[in-house]
Protein backbone atom coordinates (compact mmCIF):
# COMPACT_ATOMS: atom_id res chain seq x y z
CA UNK A 1 0.00 0.00 0.00
CA UNK A 2 3.19 2.09 0.75
CA UNK A 3 4.45 2.02 -2.68
CA UNK A 4 1.01 3.52 -4.73
CA UNK A 5 0.48 6.22 -2.36
CA UNK A 6 4.29 7.14 -2.66
CA UNK A 7 4.08 7.00 -6.26
CA UNK A 8 0.74 8.81 -6.43
CA UNK A 9 2.82 11.86 -3.97
CA UNK A 10 5.42 12.78 -7.04
CA UNK A 11 5.30 15.24 -9.09
CA UNK A 12 3.27 14.73 -12.33
CA UNK A 13 6.20 15.02 -14.20
CA UNK A 14 8.59 12.59 -12.19
CA UNK A 15 5.53 9.81 -12.39
CA UNK A 16 5.31 10.16 -15.69
CA UNK A 17 8.73 9.78 -16.51
CA UNK A 18 8.58 6.91 -14.15
CA UNK A 19 5.82 5.11 -16.35
CA UNK A 20 8.04 5.43 -19.25
CA UNK A 21 10.92 3.74 -17.69
CA UNK A 22 8.99 0.77 -16.64
CA UNK A 23 7.37 0.83 -20.64
CA UNK A 24 10.66 1.25 -22.32
CA UNK A 25 12.41 -1.27 -19.66
CA UNK A 26 9.88 -4.21 -20.35
CA UNK A 27 9.92 -3.41 -24.32
CA UNK A 28 13.64 -3.21 -24.66
CA UNK A 29 13.80 -6.22 -22.42
CA UNK A 30 11.16 -8.28 -24.28
CA UNK A 31 13.42 -7.11 -27.87
CA UNK A 32 17.00 -8.17 -26.41
CA UNK A 33 18.33 -10.93 -28.08
CA UNK A 34 21.47 -11.97 -30.14
CA UNK A 35 19.21 -11.91 -33.44
CA UNK A 36 17.29 -8.41 -32.50
CA UNK A 37 19.60 -5.99 -30.92
CA UNK A 38 20.58 -4.38 -34.61
CA UNK A 39 16.59 -4.10 -35.44
CA UNK A 40 15.87 -2.54 -31.13
CA UNK A 41 18.84 -0.51 -31.76
CA UNK A 42 17.30 1.10 -35.28
CA UNK A 43 14.17 0.86 -33.33
CA UNK A 44 15.16 2.93 -29.99
CA UNK A 45 16.65 5.56 -32.78
CA UNK A 46 13.16 6.63 -33.90
CA UNK A 47 11.77 7.08 -30.30
CA UNK A 48 15.02 8.96 -29.62
CA UNK A 49 14.36 11.55 -32.15
CA UNK A 50 15.51 15.15 -29.74
CA UNK A 51 12.19 16.93 -29.45
CA UNK A 52 11.41 20.61 -29.93
CA UNK A 53 13.62 22.91 -29.22
CA UNK A 54 11.47 24.56 -26.28
CA UNK A 55 10.48 21.32 -25.06
CA UNK A 56 14.29 20.64 -24.77
CA UNK A 57 14.90 23.49 -22.53
CA UNK A 58 12.11 22.29 -20.03
CA UNK A 59 13.73 18.96 -19.47
CA UNK A 60 17.77 20.17 -19.54
CA UNK A 61 17.70 19.84 -15.78
CA UNK A 62 16.26 16.29 -15.65
CA UNK A 63 19.09 13.82 -16.42
CA UNK A 64 19.63 13.23 -12.82
CA UNK A 65 15.57 11.75 -12.48
CA UNK A 66 15.79 10.12 -15.42
CA UNK A 67 18.75 8.01 -14.02
CA UNK A 68 16.64 8.14 -11.10
CA UNK A 69 13.83 6.85 -12.87
CA UNK A 70 15.31 3.78 -14.82
CA UNK A 71 16.77 2.87 -11.33
CA UNK A 72 13.38 3.13 -9.46
CA UNK A 73 11.25 1.28 -12.36
CA UNK A 74 14.03 -1.78 -12.95
CA UNK A 75 13.98 -2.79 -9.36
CA UNK A 76 9.92 -3.12 -9.91
CA UNK A 77 9.73 -4.85 -13.29
CA UNK A 78 11.62 -8.61 -13.30
CA UNK A 79 14.80 -9.41 -15.67
CA UNK A 80 14.60 -5.59 -16.10
CA UNK A 81 17.34 -4.67 -14.13
CA UNK A 82 20.20 -5.76 -16.16
CA UNK A 83 22.99 -3.26 -16.85
CA UNK A 84 22.29 -3.65 -20.74
CA UNK A 85 18.53 -2.90 -20.76
CA UNK A 86 18.88 -0.03 -17.92
CA UNK A 87 21.86 1.49 -20.02
CA UNK A 88 19.52 1.31 -23.29
CA UNK A 89 16.54 3.12 -21.39
CA UNK A 90 18.38 5.84 -19.66
CA UNK A 91 20.21 6.29 -23.39
CA UNK A 92 16.67 6.87 -25.35
CA UNK A 93 14.82 9.08 -22.16
CA UNK A 94 18.09 10.76 -21.80
CA UNK A 95 18.24 11.78 -25.50
CA UNK A 96 14.95 12.59 -25.47
CA UNK A 97 15.85 15.92 -23.34
CA UNK A 98 18.94 16.65 -25.18
CA UNK A 99 21.07 14.96 -23.21
CA UNK A 100 23.76 12.25 -25.99
CA UNK A 101 24.61 9.33 -24.42
CA UNK A 102 27.61 6.59 -25.25
CA UNK A 103 26.67 3.14 -24.56
CA UNK A 104 29.36 0.82 -23.72
CA UNK A 105 29.57 -3.04 -23.58
CA UNK A 106 33.07 -4.40 -21.98
CA UNK A 107 33.71 -7.79 -20.97
CA UNK A 108 36.30 -9.34 -18.25
CA UNK A 109 36.91 -13.32 -18.35
CA UNK A 110 35.29 -14.75 -15.22
CA UNK A 111 36.66 -16.89 -12.24
CA UNK A 112 35.99 -20.38 -14.05
CA UNK A 113 37.27 -18.93 -17.43
CA UNK A 114 33.12 -17.63 -18.65
CA UNK A 115 33.09 -14.40 -20.50
CA UNK A 116 31.23 -12.22 -18.33
CA UNK A 117 30.04 -8.73 -20.00
CA UNK A 118 28.71 -5.22 -18.55
CA UNK A 119 27.21 -2.43 -19.99
CA UNK A 120 27.39 1.52 -19.00
CA UNK A 121 26.38 5.02 -20.24
CA UNK A 122 28.32 7.69 -20.21
CA UNK A 123 26.46 10.76 -21.06
CA UNK A 124 27.89 14.56 -20.33
CA UNK A 125 31.48 12.97 -19.74
CA UNK A 126 29.77 11.08 -16.83
CA UNK A 127 29.13 7.35 -16.22
CA UNK A 128 25.38 7.59 -15.18
CA UNK A 129 24.25 4.27 -15.43
CA UNK A 130 26.33 0.97 -14.24
CA UNK A 131 29.03 2.59 -12.92
CA UNK A 132 30.61 -0.32 -10.59
CA UNK A 133 33.72 -1.95 -10.99
CA UNK A 134 34.60 -0.63 -14.32
CA UNK A 135 38.21 -1.01 -14.05
CA UNK A 136 37.69 -5.07 -14.00
CA UNK A 137 35.89 -4.87 -17.51
CA UNK A 138 37.85 -4.32 -21.00
CA UNK A 139 35.67 -2.05 -23.27
CA UNK A 140 34.92 -3.84 -26.85
CA UNK A 141 32.10 -1.01 -28.25
CA UNK A 142 31.18 2.32 -27.50
CA UNK A 143 27.56 2.76 -29.20
CA UNK A 144 26.21 5.92 -29.41
CA UNK A 145 22.38 6.43 -29.86
CA UNK A 146 21.39 5.24 -33.40
CA UNK A 147 20.12 8.38 -36.26
CA UNK A 148 16.41 7.74 -37.50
Amino acid sequence: MKRPLKFMRLPAAERWILVKAALLLAAIRLGLGPRWFQTLRRLLGKVTEAPTEWLQEAYQSSADRVVWAVEVASRYLPGAGTCLTQALVAQVLLARRGHPGLLHIGVVKGEEGQLEAHAWLESGGRIVIGESELDRYTPLAALEGEKP
